[in-house]
């Protein structure tokens, strides 16, 4: 059914802007007829539709109530541009020909909301105003009088759109919030960096040399690249060359034939041959021996290998890449690692970030092994204050493997969903202790307690047992903050003992 022009109803009860409520539609579609909905996951889309004709402007708003559309209506171009101001306007439907609107408001739709939809209606088409709009970012047209069918589908194409590309930023915005690549987790502008290099490489086919300390995750930067590339639905395999014997790494990685040596009674195909292709991670390169380094040098250059007793050569099928947490430039100065091997590796380094510098993403990496262990165990676990405060200021020597496993550690010993320092690995209670203890030698600047002077101070001071240990509690408690459980965590005792002690020196507020 055409919208056409009719007698203006009264907007007064709206004021300049309006969210529209309707009762009953103006022109209502025939008996019968089907509105499409807009399938959204956690919103409504918000429309604004502007049309200083108001029975036009009564019934898109109406239509697009209807399709699941947030609604604002607007009767001027002061109103549309308060609109946008104010709301997140994620589609626009626009008269062309308003006063003081046309293609200037939709070049400040286009300014302050860029990633808006706009659909353009007049009763003026021309090929040039149509051409015009659609260069400023307007994403549809409409002509009046159009039908309500026209309508209904041009805003659920408008709105279609505009749901795809939120839920791509999400998706996106997901990635690198917690699994930028593969199991990536963090927000920094290092792994940001790091994200960059490996969207590039992911694609080729070309070696990479992926460099890091032990535990900042090699293997999952390597799975990333693989999992982002033309090969993700291919195998995946690991090869520890520190770990293998030569004999085992030379057999996976180069393969041999039946017969070739003494006792081989059957064939096995090279990784890096293999019909399915592939990629193989080759973790420890620094440590595959010499002669072995020689003959992968030939393959990377050759693009074929020729397995032990085998009558002719196989092409080169996987990709490789490879880890070292050692300075392979200096092994190659110092002649333990050879030099056109490492060239040819080196085509692209990516450099795996430590965690001590990239500390602000230690929350999200705690979050996203917690979340894992809450599947695991069905218990929500968090972390104190104090656990979270050691946790993110440690230097983390063993990176992301160590977070993980001091994670686990407090998950298994805890008695409950909150995780204490207790619950943590020895070496980060040593650290604790150490700079308790660096805080207890400070001066404690309380006035009322004067200070004594050098020469009255006995040089050797004895102090009972007793007295010792009523300071020791109470230090530790006013270092936690008055956290008592945690206290009795940290000095050994039961929590039934502390609140005894406490209670013998007449403390009931510390």
């Amino acid at each position: 059914m055409p919208v056409s022009r009719g007698p203006a109803p009264d907007l007064s009860h709206s004021h300049h802007v309006a969210r529209w409520s309707f009762s009953s539609p103006l022109a209502p579609l025939p008996e019968g007829a089907d509105i499409p909905q807009l399938s959204l996951s956690d919103r409504k889309l918000e429309l604004l539709v502007v049309d200083d004709d108001l029975p036009v402007l009564k019934a898109c708003c109406e239509v697009a109530a209807g399709m699941g559309f947030a609604v604002h209506a607007a009767n001027t171009s002061e109103q549309a541009r308060e609109v946008i101001r104010i709301h997140a306007i994620d589609v626009v439907l626009m008269d062309l020909r308003m006063p003081g609107g046309g293609l200037s408001l939709l070049e400040d739709v286009r300014r302050v909301r860029p990633r808006t939809s706009v659909v353009i209606m007049t009763a003026f088409a021309t090929v040039s105003s149509a051409v015009e709009a659609m260069r400023m970012g307007a994403t549809d047209y409409l002509t009046k009088p159009f039908a309500m069918d026209e309508l209904t589908s041009v805003l659920e194409r408008a709105g279609q759109r505009r749901t795809f590309e939120i839920e791509g930023q999400r998706v996106q915005g997901s990635l690198r919030a917690q699994a930028g690549f593969g199991n990536l987790v963090g927000r920094s502008p290092e792994m940001e960096k790091l994200y960059r290099i490996i969207s590039k490489v992911a694609t080729a086919n070309h070696p990479v040399l992926i460099l890091g300390e032990s535990g900042s995750g090699k293997e999952t930067v390597a799975r990333a690249i693989h999992a982002s590339g033309p090969l993700a639905t291919r195998g995946f395999h690991v090869l520890e060359c520190g770990q293998l014997a030569p004999a085992v790494l030379e057999s996976e990685l180069f393969g041999f034939t039946r017969g070739a040596y003494t006792g081989f009674d059957r064939s096995q195909v090279p990784l890096l041959a293999s019909p399915e292709g592939g990629t193989v991670f080759l973790d420890g390169i620094s440590e595959m021996p010499l002669e072995l380094q020689a003959r992968l040098m030939r393959v990377l250059q050759d693009r074929q290998i020729t397995p032990p007793g085998a009558p002719q050569a196989m092409p080169l099928t996987a990709r490789v890449l490879a880890g070292s947490s050692r300075d392979l430039a200096a092994l190659v100065a110092q002649g333990q690692f050879r030099k056109d091997l490492y060239y040819r590796l080196n085509v692209v380094s990516l450099r795996i970030p430590a965690l001590r510098e990239r500390r602000e993403d230690i929350p999200l990496l705690l979050e996203y092994f917690l979340v894992r262990m809450r599947r695991e165990r069905a218990t929500t676990y968090r972390f104190s204050p104090e656990a979270m405060e050691i946790l993110t200021s440690y230097d983390w020597p063993g990176n992301v493997r160590e977070l993980e496993s001091a994670i686990e550690r407090a998950c298994a010993l805890s008695s409950g969903p909150v995780l204490y320092m207790g619950d943590l690995p020895t070496q980060m209670h040593q650290k604790m202790s150490t700079d308790t203890a660096a805080a207890l030698t400070r001066v404690d600047e309380r006035p009322s307690q004067p200070s004594v002077p050098a020469a009255d101070r006995p040089s050797n001071p004895i102090v009972s047992i007793a007295e010792l240990e009523r300071e020791a509690i109470l230090h530790t408690i006013r270092q936690l903050h008055g956290d008592k459980l945690m206290a009795a965590k940290l000095l050994g005792i039961g929590k039934t003992t502390l609140y005894r002690k406490l209670k013998e020196y007449g403390i009931s507020d510390i």
